[in-house]
């Protein structure tokens, strides 16, 4: 098991209890109504060995992860989406541990996995970089990020939107995510080698929100690299 706890990760690294009772909430329809469930399907296909999972809130993704991953170490910093999480874990179709933590202090050793899963999380994390940095120490040389971010999208009515938004009200109602950063360019930045990758829409069919413009996409810590 490749957990530590030499790195002063607080056991409750954020709080936001109201939200992630929302959030458990809306996530569960969200499944189904704006097919997330398929994209989560599409995220995880053909994983196998050791996977991190960043941010893993109520455990979404569990289900999802393919027969050829032998463990899942899921790092959650909120305690109610921890504790839903749990429960997810004990129903999915692999092993799966879940371990307080926050993104940028990753509580587990280096160059320990496979695979690293960030979904729906770099919107939220304190430090993009930092968390984006844990995430390339984790990782064996050449070994994958898998990530499904929503993010900046649409024209240029929309920028604005996302960007007075994250400015005023959206963070604090949405336990601090914002609208309108750039998960690939934050992936190119911190050092990955992006693989494929494709813009979607969420809901597909629906009225584009600010929140709609999201990617899914694969990127490498190349195999030279030094973390």
């Amino acid at each position: 098991m490749p957990l530590r706890s030499d790195r002063g990760v607080p056991r409750d690294a954020v709080h936001h209890p109201l939200f992630a009772r929302y959030y458990a909430r809306a996530s569960a329809g969200a499944e189904t109504r704006m097919g997330l469930g398929g994209l989560r399907e599409r995220l995880l296909a053909g994983l196998s060995g050791r996977v991190l999972e960043i941010g893993a809130g109520n455990g979404l993704n569990f289900s999802h992860y393919p027969g050829a991953v032998s463990e899942v170490v899921a790092v959650e910093p909120e305690r109610l989406l921890r504790k839903l999480a749990v429960e997810a874990a004990l129903r999915a179709p692999v092993p799966v541990d879940v371990a307080p933590g926050a993104a940028e202090a990753l509580p587990v050793k280096s160059e320990a996995f496979d695979a690293v899963v960030v979904s729906l999380v770099l919107c939220s994390v304190r430090d993009v970089p930092r968390a984006l940095a844990e995430a390339r120490r984790v990782l064996r040389p050449g070994g994958q990020v898998r990530f499904f971010e929503h993010g900046r999208g649409g024209g240029k009515a929309m920028a604005f939107t996302q960007r007075a938004l994250d400015r005023t009200l959206w963070p604090p109602l949405s336990g601090g995510c914002h609208l309108s950063r750039d998960p690939v360019a934050a992936l190119r930045d911190a050092g990955f080698a992006l693989g494929p990758y494709r813009r979607v829409m969420v809901p597909e069919n629906g009225p584009a929100l600010p929140s709609s413009y999201c990617v899914l996409g694969t990127a490498w810590r190349p195999a030279e690299a030094e973390v």
